[in-house]
C-alpha cells in the first residue's frame, strides 16, 4: 500500500520550498500543495513503500498501510527517526504495543574512510579485482 499523508498533522515543513518527504523520496513522488501547505504523494501507484518519507517526516504525518502478510489487518508498524536512532512501534491487532530502538549510526558523521586499508589502484587491464593482491593463476 502506498504512503499517505495525514493532512491534520502535516505542516508543509513550516513553509520551506522542499519538504523533508520531498527531499528523501527516492522515486520523487512527494509533492507540496503550496495553496494548503500540505504534502501529498502525487503518484501513489509508483510508491515502493520504502518508508523513507515516513521516517523523515518531522510531524509523523506520513503513514504506510502495511501488507497483511507482515502486519495483519488492524496492526501497524510505525517508524520514528531521530539523529541517533530509529524506533519502530509495532501495534498488534489485540491492542498490544512493542517498541524496538536501533542506532542509525555506529560511528561519528564523517569519520568513515571507505578506502582506508585498501591497496592502491593497480593496472586497469589486470584481471584482479580492486581488493585482490598478487597475480591470479593462469588457467589454460
Amino acid at each position: 500500500m502506498p504512503t499517505f499523508v495525514h493532512t491534520d498533522k502535516c505542516d508543509g515543513c513550516k513553509g520551506g520550498e522542499v519538504t523533508a518527504c520531498m527531499y528523501i523520496c527516492p522515486n520523487n513522488l512527494m509533492k507540496l500543495d503550496t495553496d494548503r501547505m500540505k504534502a501529498f504523494n502525487q503518484e501513489p501507484e509508483q510508491c515502493w513503500e520504502c518508508q523513507c518519507c515516513v521516517k523523515a517526516c518531522p510531524q509523523q504525518a506520513i503513514e504506510v498501510r502495511s501488507f497483511q502478510d507482515w502486519v495483519p489487518m488492524g496492526g501497524a508498524a510505525i517508524p520514528m527517526r531521530t539523529d541517533t536512532a530509529i524506533m519502530w512501534t509495532i501495534k498488534f491487532r489485540d491492542g498490544g504495543v512493542d517498541r524496538y530502538k536501533f542506532p542509525v549510526r555506529t560511528t561519528p558523521v564523517g569519520s568513515i574512510d571507505p578506502y582506508g586499508n585498501k591497496p592502491e589502484p593497480g593496472d586497469i587491464t589486470a584481471q584482479n579485482l580492486f581488493t585482490e593482491t598478487g597475480d591470479l593463476p593462469v588457467i589454460s
